[in-house]
């Protein structure tokens, strides 16, 4: 008992407490975030990797440097997964024409064999969001609760119809309509642009799915009250009536008076 009272009292005992404390609370953390991640739907070679490298330095280097490091003219990719790769490239996002406060989605430059190397070759350099397996983007889950996801969390960026809207300094939040399912979910996870990251802690897979599915919904149901005036909200729907009304009943009280006189 003297003994291990001794040890007790050793200079470094609080310190070995203190390291296996940090190691048991990181370990359960690591487990505890992991748990709900999506897997990957896809697998890279050897070849896959090496063939991205070569598109890499061709293509990306210029502003993204060697390595993907990082430059004055674009933020360092190691990290970013596979899914940041594939939603920016696919949608032609990357490359950019040119420097400006948001990159524009415009005609893809890559093919599919090429965009899954580079996804390859970015997914190399260091863990990061992986490209999504089919059943989270299947539209199959449940659109009720991804409506009330959806309003909660990006509808004040994205417009409660997905009709998008305006941000600062030139910058946007797009409308989601004819937006791959796929697309939509490496961008919860990814989060382009001035978008947010919605990681798996935040928004699990299941309901980035009910999201999906909620988009998915409204997409093809339309507009069942008529024109959806842009979608604009009702706040500015309602003051395009009052003005438009106004300026109906202001037309009238003119001409008839006109007409009287």
């Amino acid at each position: 008992m003297k003994a291990l009272s001794q040890k007790r009292r050793h200079p470094l005992a609080a310190v070995a407490l203190l390291l296996l404390g940090l190691m048991l609370t990181g370990g359960l953390y690591a487990v505890a975030t992991t748990a709900n991640q999506a897997k990957a739907a896809t697998t890279y070679s050897a070849n896959d990797v090496q063939e991205g490298g070569k598109l890499f330095i061709a293509n990306c280097a210029t502003c993204h440097g060697m390595g993907a490091s990082g430059s004055p003219d674009g933020p360092s990719l190691v990290g970013v997964g596979a899914a940041a790769v594939d939603f920016q490239v696919a949608t032609g996002r990357m490359p950019m024409q040119a420097q400006g406060p948001q990159a524009l989605q415009k005609p893809r430059q890559f093919n599919d064999e090429q965009t899954h190397e580079l996804a390859a070759y970015v997914a190399s350099l260091g863990a990061g969001p992986a490209i999504p397996e089919a059943k989270y983007t299947d539209g199959g889950g449940d659109a009720a609760n991804g409506g009330v996801l959806f309003r909660v969390n990006c509808a004040m960026c994205h417009n409660a119809a997905a009709a998008g809207g305006a941000l600062t300094r030139g910058k946007f939040a797009p409308a989601l309509a004819g937006v791959s399912n796929q697309h939509i979910y490496e961008a919860m996870v990814t989060g382009p642009q001035n978008m947010p990251v919605f990681n798996d802690a935040n928004i699990t897979p299941s309901d980035k799915r009910d999201i999906i599915t909620f988009l998915d919904t409204i997409e093809a149901t339309g507009s069942p009250g008529g024109a959806a005036l842009g979608s604009l909200g009702p706040v500015s729907e309602g003051l395009f009536i009052w003005i438009a009304g106004l300026g109906v009943v202001i037309a009238f009280t003119v001409w008839l008076t006109s007409r009287t006189s």
